[in-house]
């Protein structure tokens, strides 16, 4: 039995709100790498709706954060309007 390499991964375009929503979140310092995709994701889904403020898509991502919570919340909002999104 033999095993295929796995397909190429192509990344998407940097300004998409994909890659927007991981990047903000690739500083902080998070437990697992698992965490800060989980948050990456949450953030992407919160920059496609925004129904709840920001501090409470950080609190209900259960991410086991290595800094406060408030500091990651503005590390991202810092990171965002880095980017030109509107908070």
């Amino acid at each position: 039995m033999t095993t295929k390499a796995p397909s190429p991964v192509k990344p998407g375009p940097a300004d998409s709100l994909e890659s927007i929503a991981y990047a903000v979140v690739s500083g902080i310092p998070v437990s697992e790498p698992h965490d800060r995709d989980r948050l990456g994701y949450n953030i992407w889904h919160w920059l496609t709706n925004r129904k709840d403020p920001l501090e409470i898509v950080v609190q209900t991502t259960m991410a086991r954060l290595e800094i406060p919570e408030a500091e990651a919340v503005q590390r991202i909002k810092d990171a965002l309007q880095a980017k030109g999104i509107a908070i």
